[in-house]
Parts: C-alpha cells; structure tokens; sequence
C-alpha cells in the first residue's frame, strides 16, 4: 500500500464559541493545499480511498482531494484521536489518503515506521504530506517521501 498521513491545511484560529471541531479552513490554506493537490497530481498520484476526520477542516482538506481521488471520502473517528493500529490495518486500497490532525499525525507516522506511536521527533506542518509504502501495521511501513506544503511534485 502507498499511504499518504496529510495533515490538514490551514484553518480558523481558535476563539472563544468556537468549538475546535466546526474550526473551517481559511482563504489562506484552501489556496495552499490547492499547490499540494496539484503536486500530488503531478506526480501521477491517485487514491482509492482519501478517509478523513470528520472534523471539518480535515473534511474540508480532504474535499479538496477529489480531483485525485477515484472513489469514496470516508469520513472516520480514527482520525480524530490518538492512532489505533487497528484502524490502520484495517484500511482497504492500493492508494490511500488520511486526513488528520497534529499530533495524531506524526504519531501515526512514528508508529507505522518503527513501532512506537511517540511522534516527538517530527511535526507535521499545516497541510504537510508523509508518503509510506508497506505493509499499514507498526513498523511495517516505509517512509518514502516527507513533503512540506509547497506543492512541490513528489519523487516517483
């Protein structure tokens, strides 16, 4: 599997009344993530599945996708809480896409590398991208791309 941990673009600052999951994108980061979107597209990515939390600036994020995505937006708590390697394994595609949310996402991506869910050693950036390739189990998958926002096109 080739498995994309993207962390969400750019969002409303919290405030008082605002709960941190209705937290929209802004301007700013739809246009950022836009630049990502078409890096991903041109390096030829393609996902069967982008599966998201589904609070909505991941669910924002992750609409923003579909341009690159050949079938369904699947809105999921696991994105929404600390990792789970059962929700992990159990996701299903050749190309897939998680939408989430720091620190969750860095401590994804510890745990699918080597095992441990700490992800102290690596912050995801707003709308950042870690490209892994393996087996979706602790320390099955690979590392092959870490991708800050810039829409830069990926290695192949």
């Amino acid at each position: 599997m080739d498995l994309f941990l993207i962390r969400h673009a750019i969002a409303e600052e919290r405030r008082a009344g605002l709960l941190d999951e209705r937290r929209a994108l802004t301007d700013k980061g739809r246009t950022r993530f836009e630049l990502v979107v078409r890096g991903l597209a041109r390096s030829g990515f393609r996902f069967d599945c982008v599966y998201h939390s589904p609070w909505l600036r991941a669910a924002q994020t992750a609409e923003l996708l579909t341009p690159l995505n050949d079938g369904p937006l699947l809105a999921v708590e696991g994105l929404a809480r600390p990792p789970d390697p059962d929700f992990f394994a159990s996701l299903e595609g050749e190309q897939v896409a998680c939408v989430g949310h720091e620190p969750w996402m860095s401590d994804a991506l510890s745990l699918l590398t080597t095992g441990n869910p700490n992800g102290n050693w690596l912050r995801f950036k707003k709308a950042g991208v870690a490209w892994l390739r393996g087996s979706p189990t602790p320390a099955n998958m690979e590392l092959r791309a870490l991708i800050p926002p810039r829409g830069h096109s990926l290695p192949t």
